[in-house]
């Protein structure tokens, strides 16, 4: 976050309070005699008959300096009522950086695991967030979803916060805190990542029918960014159709020469607006029954989030004629109270007050709109609506950086499944295990998010919807 973010006094007074979590934690994973550490372990996606843990090898070099070791990776696992583990997973492919996804499970059973490499038991760092007494790191144990009833209809896959054409990930404001690049001679990191998310999308196991992209796809919004990003989505499948796209604060309309060449707004070039959708256009698709819409909520200048009047009543419009229609709107702003208390960055930085009570009571006149997607704090959140609402606001973490990933909604006739998935490309795994010593090391704290709001289900009624 380059651009328009908190100022430097809460940067600092949030990672000085931050720092101190460390003094409070256990020790860090198991060590080999000669010193080997198996660590990092996240059992990041639970499903219904398949769940993901991932962790990290490292061994010291010749400086004693713990660096990354290639290692073999292996799953034990049993039912938690019964005895003895048995492996289901094996990868003899030397890894540092271990995907393990067990496939074959029973919804709604409760399990034991294992993660080894070389034999030797994985174990969580030193994060508050895998080190809880009831996270599935810290009790060895993790319990399948149960999908809603009925067939699966459509699946779709939430993403944000893609940056392409940024060097370094990690800053908010003014230098702060210490940034992260990718290793030299290595492809750019959001090529990596965007280019892993995509791959992801198109295997059997994922079998994604849509993309949606919670805004930031760009860096600063040059041409060669917006260009960059719209080819490989383009690549991937066809807008409009295949992928869909709102506008983040990075994709705004800047003022300069680099952006002279692009549509004037105002005294400012909107480069993205070119390729995708004007500045604050609400953009509404239909996939079958289902209704997308797509919210520009960038304010030109700064960081929060607004929406104009002209766009809200487009939206008023569009719920009033269809209300009961089942909906799923995305912005790149967040939208509740919750989340603005909760964002490191503070209430500013997500949609101002007025335009989120206006929008939620929208949603209450609107039976039909049951999600809403957001990016914009790069973690995996659920948040309250200000009032009772049958509407789940989602914060989905980026693609960009770590956890590296995306969110599979699986919709099914009584209701859908969400699962947060990192994504597992070798360039993938090794730009995720680097860039979470972001934020002093922090960021996993804040945006791996809790087991629930990385993977849950919803009941509803979606009968009325065709595969």
């Amino acid at each position: 976050m380059s651009c328009c973010g908190p100022t430097r006094r809460r940067v600092l007074g949030a990672f000085a309070a931050a720092a101190l979590l460390p003094l409070a934690r256990p020790s860090s994973a198991r060590a080999q005699a000669d010193s080997m550490l198996t660590t990092d372990l996240e059992v990041v996606t639970i499903a219904d008959r398949s769940a993901v843990l991932t962790w990290t090898t490292l061994g010291p070099d010749a400086n004693g300096d713990f660096v990354p070791v290639d290692t073999d990776s292996e799953v034990w696992l049993a039912p938690a009522d019964g005895s003895g583990l048995r492996q289901v997973f094996a990868d003899p492919e030397p890894t540092a950086y271990h995907y393990a996804e067990v496939t074959g499970l029973e919804p709604g059973r409760r399990y034991r695991f294992e993660a080894r490499s070389l034999s030797v038991p994985a174990a969580p760092a030193l994060n508050v967030a895998t080190r809880l007494p009831n996270t599935p790191e810290a009790t060895g144990e993790f319990s399948t979803l149960v999908p809603p009833p009925g067939r699966l209809l459509r699946t779709i896959a939430l993403s944000n916060d893609i940056h392409y054409g940024e060097e370094v990930s990690g800053l908010i404001t003014a230098g702060l805190p210490p940034g992260v690049r990718q290793d030299p001679g290595l492809p750019p990191y959001p090529e990596v990542m965007l280019a892993a998310v995509l791959d992801d999308l198109h295997r059997p196991d994922r079998s994604a029918d849509h993309l949606i992209l919670a805004g930031d796809l760009t860096a600063e919004a040059t041409p060669a960014q917006v260009d960059g990003v719209h080819s490989h989505l383009s690549a991937w499948g066809a807008p409009g159709r295949d992928w869909f796209a709102c506008r983040g604060n990075h994709d705004r309309p800047h003022v300069g020469s680099d952006y002279a060449g692009c549509t004037p707004f105002l005294d400012h070039y909107d480069c993205w607006g070119e390729s995708f959708t004007p500045r604050q256009q609400l953009a509404d698709f239909e996939v079958g029954e289902l209704r997308l819409l797509a919210l520009d909520t960038t304010e030109l200048d700064t960081s929060g989030g607004t929406i104009d009047r002209p766009q809200f009543d487009h939206l008023r419009e569009l719920l009033r004629a269809d209300p009961d229609r089942p909906t799923l709107v995305f912005s790149h702003h967040p939208v509740t109270a919750e989340s603005g208390w909760s964002n490191i960055a503070g209430p500013s930085f997500i949609l101002n007050a007025p335009d989120a009570a206006e929008l939620q009571s929208l949603y209450a006149a609107a039976p039909g709109v049951f999600l809403h997607h957001s990016g914009h704090t790069h973690r995996n959140r659920r948040t309250r609506p200000d009032f009772a609402l049958p509407v789940e606001f989602l914060e989905v973490a980026a693609a960009k950086e770590y956890p590296g990933g995306y969110t599979l909604l699986r919709i099914y006739e009584g209701g859908y499944m969400l699962n947060f998935y990192k994504t597992r490309t070798p360039g993938a795994r090794r730009w995720s295990a680097r860039s979470r010593s972001e934020y002093f090391g922090l960021l996993p704290e804040y945006t791996l998010g809790a087991t629930a709001d990385r993977n849950h289900v919803v009941l509803r009624d979606f009968s009325g919807l065709t595969a």
